[in-house]
């Protein structure tokens, strides 16, 4: 994750955060042009996150469901408005694409298969987000309509040539999504952190809630070949998950519903 030393603008963030960053070394940690993340170097480690007006609702929810479980940060502060401001305290290690973990690829590839299975199998009684496929169903449907549709991050397009080919695998078995699980919604090494190996938490929680274990599995298979390179783990880590509850159809949904965002 870098780490950007600056000099904040005080004037440019709500007066409730002016004491904690005029009193420690700040840095721009951001990732996305979407919202804006610092990294506030006090008490442990502290993070704040900006974005749009009611972007960070849901997030704020889902991290401290996940903080309940043991699994993600601490929220110590929400402030909505015409933009969201998120604080957090730091999660301690690294995330999974540090070179530590990257160099051992079958290894990081068995924790973060067992490390999903996991946070699959946790209880999602009282979760804010009780049925994550509805926005799921409903975006794809919209960008549909709009024309959007973006194959690059499916390798050989995984087989959808139009959208119109992606759409309709989307109609035939879209209804088969299930909200039985509690899903991170952008599993990914970059949101996985590890503290030499021993599960510390998830972060960007946002698009998590309950719903199809295959959009995770989707996304935790995506991460491994974007960032090692090579297709070589993917199957290994839907063994190591657990082909049990895997449902190879179902990936091919997933992957038509990805290319409308």
């Amino acid at each position: 994750m870098k780490r950007t030393a600056i000099v904040p603008d005080l004037s440019q963030f709500p007066e409730t955060f002016h004491t904690l960053l005029s009193g420690c070394p700040v840095f721009d940690s951001s990732c996305s042009p979407e919202a804006r993340v610092y990294y506030l170097d006090r008490d442990g480690g502290l993070f704040l996150k900006s974005a749009p007006g009611g972007t960070l609702k849901t997030e704020a929810e889902m991290t401290a469901f996940f903080y309940s479980k043991a699994l993600s940060a601490e929220v110590l502060s929400y402030l909505p408005g015409e933009r969201d401001w998120l604080l957090t305290r730091a999660i301690p290690g690294d995330d999974c694409t540090h070179a530590m973990y990257l160099s051992d690829p079958t290894r990081l590839c068995d924790t973060t298969a067992t490390l999903l299975r996991q946070l699959h199998e946790t209880d999602f009684t009282g979760c804010p987000v009780a049925n994550r496929n509805e926005s799921y169903l409903a975006t794809a449907a919209r960008n549909y309509a709009a024309g959007k549709f973006d194959t690059r991050l499916l390798p050989g397009n995984r087989g959808f040539a139009t959208a119109e080919e992606a759409w309709q695998e989307i109609r035939k078995n879209g209804k088969y999504l299930t909200a039985d699980t509690l899903l991170h919604g952008d599993y990914c090494l970059p949101n996985t952190l590890l503290n030499n190996w021993k599960f510390s938490g998830f972060i960007d929680v946002g698009n998590g809630g309950v719903g199809d274990r295959h959009i995770d599995l989707f996304w935790g298979v995506w991460t491994l070949l974007f960032n090692l390179k090579t297709e070589a783990y993917c199957s290994r880590f839907l063994d190591c998950y657990g082909r049990d509850r895997v449902e190879p159809e179902m990936l091919r949904t997933i992957a038509a519903f990805e290319v409308f965002g």
